[in-house]
C-alpha cells in the first residue's frame, strides 16, 4: 500500500525540488515503513509505502530499471501473479519474492498501453518511459484505488490523493460547483455522473477502467477491459453452477489474503460477509492464521423501532456463523457513546470530500481502527455482493416465467417462495404480476413527497446549474435510477464509474489512514464476469431468492443464515439514538448554517428552517431514515466543507 506522488514538467525543464518537496510534505499524514523519492530532469516521482505483503517488504518505490528506461511508482496489490508470471515467462526463482510495481513493469514492457487490460486487482500507478518521454498510468477495472491529477503552469501533477496537487506551489484551491450541485441532487451514495471531477475545479481524477498518457505537452486518456463475459455459461446441472461458483469465489478471496500480517473481515448477518468469511477462515487454517472478524451491534441502550421483518441487532445470525464456520475470532463493537455527527471533520479530513453515509460512518472508522489496533494487513468486505454474489430477485424471475406462461415452474416456485418468505399468497402475487405488467402498478396511489436532493439543494443552485435536467439524461430520477430491469440495474450498478470513485475513495483513503487494505472478493472482475455469465434463472430457484450463493455455501455458512427469507439486518438503524445527547449543539449549528452566505447560496436554508420547526425540539429515533432527518445531517456535512473554502 501506497501514498503516491509526482510530476512532469511539461516544458521539458527540470523538476523543481520545491515542488516536489511540498507534495511529499502534504503526505506526511500517512503512516509509512518507507519514504523514497527519485527525479530525472523533468519527472519528480515519490512514495510513502506501508508493507502490506511479503513481497512489499523488499519493494523500494519509485522503482527505477535504468536498463531498460523505466521508473515507477504504484499503490498495487496484485491478485493473478500465478497467471501473470506464466505470461510473461518469469523464471521460478524471481516469482516469490517480486514485488507487485515490478511485475507491473514487466507488463508494461511486453504489453505497452495494453499492460493494464492483463491485471487482476486492487492498483493505481505511474511510470515514466524515458524512451519514449511520456508518463503512463492506470486504475483498476473497479477503482479500487484512487489517482488524482492537475494541469497547470506547464506541470502535470498526480497523487493518490488530493491534498498534495493543492499544496503545489500556485495550485488554485476553487469549489467545481457543478460537482457540488451533482453531489447534492443525486439521491444513491456516489458524488457526481462526471467520472472525472472532483470538489475542486482545477483537480481531476483518473476514472476506474482508465489509463492516462501525457507525452509532447498533452494528456490523455483512454478506457480499457470489460466486465462482460465473453460467454453465457451453460452447464448441465444446478451442482455444477453450484461447484463453478465456489470455485471462482475460492480463488477471490483466497488471493486477498496475501499479507504478512494479521488478516480481519467485517462480519454482518447476511450473507456476503458470511461467505466471505467463511471460505477466508478455511484458507487462513491452512496457513496457520485466524480470521479477525468485526461486527457491528447497536448501542446498548438502544430500542429496537424496526418492524418485525427487520432488526437493528444481527449478532444472532453473525455469532451462528462465526461458530458453524470455526478458525474465527469474533468482536462485537457497539461503539458506545459515540455519535456519527462527532466525527464528521475527521471524515472531511480523510476524504476530503463531503460525504453522505453518515449513519454507517462511526462503525466503519471504528472497525478500522479496531482492525489496525490488532495488527491487521487486509481487511476483507462483501460490499458489492449484492449485486454480484448474492443477487437474486425472485419476483422478477417469477414474473418472467408469468410472462412466458410456464406454469408448471411458476406454481411450483411460488408454493415454496410463500412458504419460505413467510409471506400471503395474494400479497405475493400481486408483487409478481405488477413486475410483469408495469402497467398496472400505476394505477391509484399518491405521489411520494420530497426526496432528500430536493429537500438539500437550493432550487437557484439547481436551476442556475441545470443539475436536475443533467441527472434525467442520465437516467437518474429525484428518488434513484430510472432503470425498472433489476437485470440492466444490476449491470449500471457494477459497471458504474461514479460508483467506482465513491467506493474507491473511501476504501483508499481509510487504508492510508489505518494501514489496513480494504479487500473485497465480491468485485473481483473474474466473480463479475462469472456471476453475469449464470443464466438468470439460477438466481431465483427452489423457494429461494439469492439462490446460487444459498446453495453453493451449504455447509459453509449455518442454515439459520443460509436460508433466512425472513429477517433482514438494517445497518445503522440508532443513528438518530446516538446523535440526540448533542441534539442541542447540532441544531444550533443548523441555525447558523441557515444565516451564512457560504451556505445559503447553495443549501436549501428555507427547508432548514421548515424542518426544524416542524421537529419542534429532539427527533425521535425511529425517524431515523426519513428524508428531512437525513437532510439536515447532510446539511450539516456539506456545510463544514463549505467552510473550508471560505
Amino acid at each position: 500500500m501506497s501514498a503516491i506522488a509526482g510530476l512532469l514538467r511539461l516544458d521539458g525543464g527540470t523538476a523543481g525540488r520545491e515542488e516536489g518537496a511540498a507534495m511529499m510534505a502534504a503526505m506526511e499524514r500517512y503512516d509509512a515503513d518507507d519514504v523514497r523519492t527519485w527525479t530525472d530532469g523533468p519527472v519528480f516521482l515519490g512514495c510513502r509505502a506501508k508493507w502490506i505483503t511479503p513481497e512489499s517488504m523488499h519493494e523500494r518505490l519509485p522503482f527505477h530499471d535504468p536498463a531498460n528506461g523505466l521508473a515507477i511508482v504504484s499503490d498495487a496489490m496484485l491478485d493473478n501473479r500465478r497467471e501473470l508470471f506464466g505470461l510473461l515467462d518469469v523464471p521460478q526463482g524471481l516469482r516469490a519474492g517480486m514485488p507487485d510495481g515490478e511485475l507491473i513493469l514487466l507488463a508494461y514492457r511486453k504489453w505497452g498501453r495494453s499492460a493494464p487490460e492483463y491485471l487482476i486487482g486492487d492498483f493505481a500507478f505511474v511510470l515514466w518511459d524515458e524512451t519514449n518521454r511520456l508518463l503512463f498510468g492506470a486504475r483498476d477495472l473497479l477503482g479500487h484505488r484512487c489517482l488524482y491529477y492537475s494541469q497547470s503552469g506547464g506541470r502535470f501533477a498526480f497523487a493518490t490523493a488530493m491534498a498534495p496537487l493543492l499544496a503545489v506551489p500556485g495550485a488554485a484551491k476553487a469549489l467545481n460547483e457543478a460537482w457540488l450541485a451533482e453531489f447534492m441532487a443525486i439521491p444513491e451514495m456516489y458524488e457526481s455522473t462526471d467520472v472525472g471531477a472532483t470538489p475542486y475545479r482545477n483537480v481531476h481524477q483518473v476514472p476506474p477502467a482508465h489509463a492516462v498518457v501525457v507525452a509532447d505537452g498533452r494528456v490523455s486518456l483512454f478506457g480499457y477491459g470489460s466486465l462482460e463475459p465473453k460467454e453465457m455459461l451453460r452447464l448441465k446441472s444446478d451442482g455444477e453452477y453450484e461447484e463453478a461458483f465456489r470455485d471462482v469465489f475460492r480463488e477471490a478471496v483466497k488471493s486477498r489474503l496475501r499479507t504478512h500480517r494479521q488478516v480481519a473481515a467485517t462480519l454482518s448477518g447476511g450473507l456476503d460477509s458470511g461467505a466471505v468469511a467463511s471460505f477466508a477462515a478455511r484458507a487462513l487454517r491452512d496457513e496457520g492464521k485466524t480470521l479477525h472478524t468485526y461486527s457491528y451491534v447497536p448501542a446498548g441502550d438502544f430500542e429496537d423501532w424496526t418492524p418485525a421483518s427487520a432488526t437493528a441487532d444481527e449478532s444472532r445470525y453473525m455469532k451462528a456463523t462465526a461458530r458453524h464456520v470455526g478458525n474465527i475470532s469474533d468482536r462485537y463493537l457497539d461503539f458506545d457513546g459515540i455519535s456519527p455527527m462527532a466525527q464528521v471533520d475527521e471524515w472531511l479530513d480523510i476524504l476530503e470530500t463531503p460525504y453522505k453515509f453518515f449513519e454507517n460512518s462511526f462503525w466503519l472508522k471504528g472497525v478500522h481502527e479496531q482492525a489496525a489496533g490488532q495488527g491487521a494487513g487486509v481487511l476483507l468486505t462483501g460490499a458489492r455482493g449484492n449485486f454480484t454474489v448474492s443477487w437474486g430477485p425472485a419476483v422478477y424471475v417469477y414474473a418472467r416465467l408469468l410472462r412466458e406462461m410456464k406454469w408448471v415452474r411458476l406454481m411450483r416456485e411460488f408454493q415454496l417462495y410463500r412458504a419460505n418468505k413467510g409471506i400471503g399468497g395474494s400479497r405475493l402475487l400481486s408483487f409478481i404480476c405488477r413486475e410483469a405488467f408495469p402497467a398496472l402498478g400505476k394505477r391509484g396511489g399518491g405521489e411520494a413527497g420530497p426526496g432528500i436532493p430536493e429537500l438539500l439543494i437550493h432550487p437557484d443552485f439547481a436551476e442556475r446549474t441545470g443539475v436536475f435536467g443533467k441527472l434525467r439524461d442520465n437516467r437518474i430520477g429525484p428518488n434513484g435510477t430510472l432503470i425498472d430491469d433489476p437485470v440492466e440495474v444490476r449491470k449500471e450498478k457494477l459497471k458504474s464509474l461514479p460508483v467506482g470513485n465513491k467506493n474507491g475513495a473511501s476504501a483508499t483513503k481509510l487504508s492510508l489512514r489505518y494501514g489496513v487494505w480494504e479487500r473485497d472478493p465480491t468485485s473481483d472482475p473474474r466473480v463479475v464476469k462469472f456471476c453475469f455469465s449464470v443464466p438468470v434463472e439460477q438466481y431465483a430457484k427452489g423457494g429461494l431468492d439469492r439462490a446460487l450463493i444459498r446453495r453453493a455455501t451449504k455447509h459453509y455458512l449455518p442454515d439459520e443464515v443460509r436460508l433466512n427469507q425472513r429477517v433482514r439486518g438494517i445497518q445503522g438503524a440508532d443513528w438518530v439514538h446516538r446523535i440526540l445527547p448533542a441534539w442541542a449543539p447540532l441544531e444550533r449549528e443548523l441555525r447558523q448554517l441557515c444565516a451564512d452566505p457560504v451556505a445559503e447560496a447553495y443549501l436549501h436554508t428555507g427547508r432548514i428552517r421548515e424542518t426544524l420547526a416542524a421537529l419542534g425540539g429532539a427527533p425521535r429515533p425511529e425517524h431515523a431514515f426519513r428524508p428531512e432527518l437525513r437532510m439536515l445531517m447532510r446539511s450539516l456535512i456539506i456545510y463544514r466543507f463549505l467552510k473550508r473554502f471560505a
